[in-house]
């Protein structure tokens, strides 16, 4: 057995990948302190991204791989989490009020792109973060039905409008200002302006992350939302079926463009598991989000079954993250904002919000 100093703890430490940042803590910068005494170890974890649902766990992987090395030696894991406001593209602040914001989109409609972002935000929530969702859906609103929130935003200062709030999430939509089923007949500066107000009128309350589920395609609102609001990086959702992935290439691309870093890849309705027979079969193709990710190396960060209870605890407003907080299904979509949020953890952080803005004027 080797003896047991900091700098044994801090190589058996490096020995270790955690699985969501893809890297051991040290490297990562997450292990901020350790300390010795005797035959115990204490360490003190800090990161940069929410994951309550795994704190467990990796204190049991931390204490494995110090005594992998030394077996005898007793070993305490605290961890703290930390969230910073990370870089956004050039030119750009973070919005006050809002540390990141995460867009959801895909290049094609009806992949499950809104259901997954109302999880994402709620799983982000539940692994302790401060979350908000914008709608940024002028034409086809979802997000107020599928998180159970109806009624209109009250304004306390007459300027700015104060988030609707349900589950634990501030949530902002044109759904709340119009009626459900009033078609939006408008052209595309009067959609992105609508867009910008919602985004920069609402009162946001110390988000961690805003949410923004974007309409499908690469038109108007993508183009104003990637150029203009300050983006932390974007995730992409699919389906397997070639023609999904075709547009949902585009829309990486997209973001490449102007320098919005894509987060990774979810692959929605990867297959299919028959309710009376468990038969389970690839109903739009198999691996297509893998193979994506490869091709553009970028993370695949996650797989979604096609599931009716998805659809249905959607549709009644409870969203699978809180409907059915223990199974399965809500562990997938808590592992998918882990792995987004430590993609954003590993990002460079803004310190502009730590500097005040001065402005000369004559005298």
């Amino acid at each position: 057995m080797s003896e047991l100093t900091r700098d044994s703890v801090e190589a058996a430490l490096r020995a270790w990948t955690e699985p969501h940042l893809g890297q051991d803590l040290v490297s990562a910068k997450a292990v901020k302190d350790i300390r010795v005494d005797g035959g115990k170890v204490a360490i003190r974890i800090e990161l940069g991204f929410p994951a309550a649902g795994f704190h467990e766990r990796l204190r049991a992987a931390v204490a494995r791989a110090v005594n992998a090395a030394s077996p005898a030696a007793q070993v305490q894991v605290d961890i703290a989490t930390v969230i910073a406001s990370h870089a956004v593209q050039g030119g750009l602040r973070p919005l006050q009020g809002i540390k990141n914001i995460i867009a959801v989109a895909s290049g094609k409609g009806g992949v499950g792109k809104s259901t997954v972002a109302a999880n994402l935000a709620l799983a982000l929530a539940a692994e302790g973060a401060k979350v908000g969702v914008l709608d940024a859906d002028i034409y086809g609103p979802s997000q107020p039905r599928m998180l159970g929130v109806a009624g209109k935003p009250e304004s306390k200062d007459g300027k700015t409008l104060e988030p609707m709030q349900n589950y634990g999430l501030q949530v902002m939509s044109i759904g709340f200002l119009i009626d459900e089923e009033q078609p939006m007949v408008w052209r595309g500066p009067m959609v992105t302006q609508a867009l910008t107000q919602l985004l920069n009128e609402t009162r946001w309350h110390d988000l961690d992350y805003l949410v923004v589920d974007l309409p499908p395609g690469t038109g108007d609102i993508q183009l104003t939302l990637a150029q203009k609001v300050p983006v932390t990086g974007a995730v992409i959702v699919t389906t397997p079926q070639d023609i999904a992935l075709l547009d949902a290439r585009k829309g990486l691309k997209m973001f490449e463009k102007v320098n919005v870093p894509v987060l990774g890849i979810v692959e929605n309705m990867s297959t299919h598991v028959c309710s009376n027979c468990g038969h389970e079969e690839h109903i739009f193709g198999a691996g297509g989000g893998g193979r994506m990710a490869e091709q553009y190396k970028v993370d695949l960060l996650g797989s979604l079954p096609l599931d009716i209870r998805i659809r249905e605890q959607a549709d009644t407003g409870k969203p699978t993250v809180v409907a059915a907080p223990e199974s399965t299904l809500a562990e997938s979509y808590r592992e998918i904002a882990r792995k987004a949020a430590a993609r954003i953890a590993l990002k460079s952080k803004d310190f502009s919000a730590r500097f005040p803005k001065i402005v000369v004027q004559d005298s």
